[in-house]
């Protein structure tokens, strides 16, 4: 047994368990006093004794105890916000999102401008969605409505003459307002061109963002998430600046998770906004710090933003002329980093495309990080060239996954495989690859553009097809499957890594008891149930900070044994 005091215990879980470094699950107890693990026993006469000592018993019955989820890359606040607006993300077809834009602009004809999020371009003709459409069902009203992937909206007519949008109108520097052939907008508005609405549609209140945070904590902590890294902290297009907002809920209590945010590196903005961030890490408060920079290098394959060594492929199969754009060049990029370095900062970077990859990659090694005291890490590693995948182990460079997106489905098969091509296209999420390379995974949901749900992106990570998938799916890339003790480790010490929460994401005696049960043990469920396994508690520091019992439509199991 692995103890820190034979003293009483508070708590003492009892049943299977699972850390980082076990092949599979094990029977036995953990216990815990004050904000921390005291002991791990699977022997049964030392289980036996932490019972005896506890004031608390915690039967796990069916389920499994692990370390406390981590989401490594996350927009909670953002997700929050859109909680309050017209939510379409679990809608599918282009006749769904209209019908239930419609639906709620009769029943919120109080709102001026009709906001939302949640539809893909998937489910439109190629070229999008266009403005037309939504000004039949808006009453006159503006509209603007945020595609799931967050890189591009969706607005009408009257949005678009309110911004003052015309067919003169130029592309702002890194984005682009999409236009038919005759150089009028079409209604959709990508990356940068996002900004044009500033100051035009209503940006949310400081009110509205504290409650976005809070209702995005509550879903946070029901997926089973105790901490995670905010992927973008600042202003950046129409995204509001949350630090504040982070701020004031750790100030006063309401902060129950430890969050890390990304600052936001302005691209246009120069070198020295550096000294500002600096400014920003002090002003933080308990869980609530800024030790990272978020760098956007490129955009998203989708809308030939991301950043490729070769041409995209136009609908049948040939070169275009267009490579992606790189947000910042690569001789600046490198004094970024060394700048940032300067100052102490991990940077977290978002490369989608293979030539931002090789930039980023390239940058850090410029850098000469000699003696490992930066967490770099990579977001998203969509299209990794295969003489870059063993470079993330030799620059001691994270592969921060999200995993959930590893798989056969429309927004993969129609809108990325065929521009990038069957070569690229093999090339893609890398898991298994970087892993056996020596690369260090964390793992991110970025939640709102895909589901926060850690054990629906595990699913995704272990079977390379989407959940509820038959088995008779096509697997995606199946040689780059990881194990369940391999996803399990990069959404729990992985991500516990780059947060620099160095005390927590195992089960050991003297870490922090931010812990997480299922309701099943996902060592004992076939492979292709794993999205059904959900949690029943999250702790945080000891305390729980959700159980199943606070939902009522959730049949929630008996936590609580006994006390003496």
């Amino acid at each position: 047994m692995t103890s820190t005091t034979h003293s009483p215990v508070d708590v003492v879980f009892v049943g299977d368990h699972w850390s980082a470094g076990l092949p599979s699950s094990v029977s036995g107890a953990v216990a815990v006093t004050g904000d921390r693990i005291t002991a791990v026993a699977r022997d049964l006469q030392d289980v036996e004794e932490l019972i005896i000592r506890a004031r608390r018993v915690i039967p796990l019955g069916d389920g499994l105890l692990i370390p406390g989820f981590q989401d490594a890359h996350v927009h909670p606040i953002m997700a929050g916000l859109h909680m309050q607006e017209c939510a379409l993300h679990h809608l599918e077809t282009a006749e769904q999102f209209l019908e239930e834009i419609s639906r709620y602009a009769g029943t919120h004809t109080d709102k001026e401008w009709i906001t939302g999020a949640g539809w893909t371009f998937a489910a439109f003709p190629a070229g999008g969605p266009r403005r037309e459409v939504l000004d039949r069902i808006c009453g006159g009203r503006p509209a603007a409505l945020v595609v799931r992937d967050e890189h591009a909206v969706w607005v009408n007519s009257e949005a678009l003459n309110r911004a003052g949008i015309t067919s003169e109108t130029p592309d702002p520097a890194g984005g682009r307002i999409q236009r038919d052939a005759d150089g009028e907008p079409t209604g959709v508005l990508h990356e940068a061109a996002m900004a044009l609405l500033n100051g035009v549609r209503p940006a949310p209140t400081s009110k509205e963002l504290y409650q976005a945070l809070l209702d995005a904590q509550r879903a946070l902590h029901a997926a089973g998430v105790t901490a995670w890294q905010d992927a973008l902290v600042g202003k950046f297009g129409d995204i509001a600046d949350v630090f504040e907002t982070y701020r004031r809920a750790a100030v006063e209590g309401s902060l129950t998770a430890r969050v890390n945010g990304a600052l936001f590196y302005e691209p246009k903005s120069g070198i020295s906004q550096v000294d500002r961030m600096s400014a920003r890490r002090d002003q933080t408060h308990g869980l609530f710090t800024t030790h990272t920079v978020k760098i956007m290098q490129d955009g998203i394959p989708e809308n030939h933003t991301a950043a490729l060594h070769s041409p995209y492929l136009d609908g049948h199969g040939h070169p275009t002329d267009v490579r992606g754009d790189s947000l910042i060049a690569p001789d600046a990029l490198r004094d970024v980093v060394r700048a940032l370095q300067r100052e102490g900062f991990d940077i977290h970077f978002h490369a989608m495309g293979d030539r931002a990859l090789t930039e980023v990659l390239d940058a850090v090694a410029e850098a000469a990080d000699e003696h490992g005291r930066f967490r770099h890490q990579v977001a998203h590693v969509q299209s990794v060239r295969p003489e870059d995948v063993g470079r993330f182990a030799a620059l001691g460079v994270a592969a921060n996954i999200q995993a959930l997106w590893a798989a056969h489905g429309q927004q993969m098969d129609e809108l990325c495989v065929p521009l990038l091509g069957p070569g690229r296209a093999e090339q893609q999420f890398p898991f298994a690859d970087l892993l056996h390379a020596g690369a260090r995974l964390a793992a991110g949901s970025d939640w709102p553009v895909s589901d926060p749900s850690p054990m629906k992106a595990i699913h995704v990570a272990v079977n390379r097809v989407a959940p509820g998938s038959s088995p008779d799916a096509p697997i995606f890339i199946e040689r780059q499957r990881l194990t369940l003790p391999e996803a399990l480790t990069a959404y729990t010490i992985g991500s516990a890594y780059v947060n620099r929460l160095d005390d927590t994401g195992v089960l050991e005696a003297g870490y922090l008891a931010d812990l997480t049960i299922l309701d099943r043990n996902p060592f004992q469920v076939p492979q292709l149930d794993l999205h059904t396994v959900a949690p029943t508690a999250t702790f945080v520091g000891g305390r729980p900070v959700w159980t199943a019992d606070d939902e009522p439509e959730r049949a929630a199991p008996v936590l609580v044994d006994r006390e003496i």
